[in-house]
């Protein structure tokens, strides 16, 4: 199994590292206090997002009072800085800076050219969305890509790991200005943050993402990836726009048959092996998105449904076999349990056929 993300950073090499770097920009630094209060009590214990705000407020205990002489020791050891510690120094300003507004926006511009701000930013845009926006504008014209990415990682309603912006939920329009200039950056990096805040968007405004994406696609290969990308949910619920915007065929002459299974018992750890037909009923080619759908079995009894990708083809008329695999071993992101689990087979977004599954210990 992959080592835990909270052991891998905030390590005693790397807190080391990051107290040397802090004192040779600010030599009256007490290193040996800082890293007295950064071992309590609750370190060990403590996940990596806590271990980063931990970090941030043993800092503060131990840096000169004035906020704006702090920002000055900071962004002269934020270059030397790695990894997940150098979060920290964005982190901050979300504790300490929301007075500061100007002097705080701009270092959160200049950290992310290092490591991101994308969680700092978040507290300041929802207090003054306007203002916030204003900044993150400037920023999608920046010569730095880790800027520009910023300006739309920073803004996506739903940031994994960060709080929600619930006035962009309601009103996404602000976010979709910045987007716009940013829809065919050179960098892939950027482009996949606007992909993915598009599909922030698109989980509560389906019909304004299928817009842009209608007017974006064929303009360019970087915006037909982003487009692409933008559109995975929407394509994994079925959405019968976005599956015709990407030239899929109706699932009306496309038939799935004869789903079976190497064994319908299995134990935690075991692979499934299966098969099925799938039969094009219209007289030319058609382009076919499949994918199969488990209901996973939860802790508490209920179902939680997990959708797979299979394959993106043409398919002439006529008889088609397919073989997949799929594993039941525990991950670090989802954990079997025993129960009835079903599997289905989705064409262009529509469920043909479902079996059951007996998973046992």
């Amino acid at each position: 199994m992959p080592e835990k993300l909270k052991n891998l950073f905030f390590t005693e090499d790397s807190l080391n590292s990051f107290a040397e770097s802090i004192k040779k920009n600010y030599p009256k630094f007490d290193d040996g206090k800082f890293l007295k209060l950064i071992y309590d009590d609750t370190w060990v214990n403590l996940e990596l997002k806590a271990k980063m705000r931990h970090t941030t407020k043993c800092l503060h205990k131990t840096l000169p009072g004035d906020y704006i002489e702090v920002l000055t020791i900071l962004m002269k050891a934020s270059p030397e800085i790695k990894g997940f510690e150098a979060m920290t120094l964005p982190d901050y300003i979300e504790l300490y800076g929301m007075d500061h507004w100007e002097e705080s926006l701009n270092a959160l511009g200049y950290f992310t050219q290092y490591s991101s701000s994308e969680f700092a930013i978040r507290p300041f845009l929802d207090k003054d969305p306007e203002l916030g926006m204003f900044y993150m504008s400037n920023w999608a014209e920046h010569m730095h890509e880790n800027v520009r990415r910023f300006a739309s990682e920073g803004c996506r309603p739903r940031l994994p790991w960060a709080m929600i912006l619930p006035k962009f939920i309601v009103d996404p329009q602000p976010i979709l200005e910045v987007l716009e200039k940013l829809k065919d950056d050179p960098s892939e990096f950027v482009r996949k943050s606007v992909a993915n805040n598009l599909n922030d968007i698109s989980k509560d405004h389906p019909e304004k993402v299928l817009d842009i994406c209608e007017r974006w696609y064929g303009k360019s290969e970087r915006t037909n990836w982003i487009v692409k990308h933008a559109c995975r949910t929407l394509l994994k619920q079925g959405n019968t726009r976005a599956m015709r915007l990407f030239g899929f065929g109706d699932p009306e002459y496309l038939e799935i048959r004869n789903l079976k299974m190497d064994n319908t018992t299995l134990k935690i750890g075991d692979n499934l092996n299966f098969s099925f037909e799938l039969i094009n009923h219209e007289d030319k080619k058609c382009k076919v998105r499949l994918e199969y759908a488990i209901d996973f079995v939860k802790a508490n009894g209920k179902h939680s449904r997990k959708i797979f990708q299979i394959i993106e083809k043409s398919y002439k008329p006529g008889r088609h076999v397919l073989k997949r695999k799929h594993s039941f071993i525990d991950l670090t992101t989802r954990k079997h349990y025993p129960g009835i689990h079903k599997i289905s087979i989705i064409v262009n977004g529509v469920k043909r056929i479902q079996k059951e599954i007996q998973i046992i210990k």
